[in-house]
């Protein structure tokens, strides 16, 4: 690679950092500029053209339960991105328990009234910002995302799509603000970053099936068998997918106990 080389994919490194900044500015105008109200009753009203089912579901990609059942196979296919990805979670996640209680944010239930939109389960009053479920999913996408080799992320630029219809089913099912939505998607981006970068320090040979790192990962999945299996997640619309779920787990297991045989030379 030439110098010259270098020097753009360390300017474009410097720059990707500052994407996240996007989201939270756009976030801080529409709470400052009194549209928080307007947006969420405007995506909550138009997003019920589609069923309830496709909602529930986006959300629970979001659950740190659910995005760990359906990221599973990586345990397989490439456990550094699935570090990634649950190293970028538990950094969004200590992020996201600092920041709720500071800021204290109502939700939609706690300043309108129920009957004024949409809402799938019980009302949710009290830490609104930022938006957990949409934070996990873009730090858990975010840190797959840039922990894969750089010439090879192209073709993986749809699970933002995913991971922003995920945030958006938050504001569908009202539980949550567009604002809280924004911040959360901010928020994720860095953990995700963050989390590619510590991913990237684990030696390859820790990475192995028969290495103590993935076999703890293995016993994380069956432990979320048992949550898929004895918890709902989110709503009772998403139990069908939750025994997908298990179904993914339970396959993936199997081939990781067959990894764990030495080859015959």
């Amino acid at each position: 690679m030439t110098e010259q080389r270098k020097s753009v994919f360390a300017i474009a490194s410097i720059w990707i950092w500052c994407i996240p900044l996007l989201p939270l500015g756009l976030a801080i105008a529409i709470y400052f500029g009194e549209l928080q109200t307007p947006t969420f009753l405007f995506i909550n009203r138009y997003t019920q053209v589609l069923p309830d089912p496709i909602w529930t579901w986006l959300t629970f990609i979001g659950n740190g339960w659910g995005i760990f059942a359906l990221c599973f196979p990586l345990l397989v296919l490439a456990p550094r991105l699935l570090c990634a990805g649950l190293l970028a979670s538990a950094i969004g996640g200590t992020l996201s328990q600092i920041i709720k209680p500071f800021l204290a944010f109502p939700r939609p239930a706690g300043v309108l009234a129920l009957e004024d939109f949409y809402r799938i389960g019980e009302p949710l009053l009290h830490r609104a910002m930022p938006s957990g479920h949409t934070l996990t999913a873009f730090a858990v996408i975010s840190g797959i995302y840039f922990a894969r080799d750089r010439d090879k992320r192209t073709s993986l630029w749809w699970i933002f799509i995913i991971a922003s219809f995920s945030g958006i089913s938050r504001n569908a099912l009202g539980a949550h603000w567009l604002t809280d939505v924004l911040a959360g998607c901010a928020i994720g981006l860095w953990s995700g970053m963050l989390g590619a970068a510590l991913a990237r320090l684990i030696p390859e040979a820790r990475l192995a099936a028969n290495q103590i790192g993935p076999r703890l990962l293995a016993l994380g999945g069956l432990a979320t068998i048992y949550v898929l299996l004895t918890q709902t997640l989110d709503s009772a619309l998403n139990q069908s997918l939750q025994y997908a779920c298990v179904a993914l787990i339970s396959i993936t297991l199997a081939l990781f106990i067959k990894a764990q045989k030495p080859r015959a030379i």
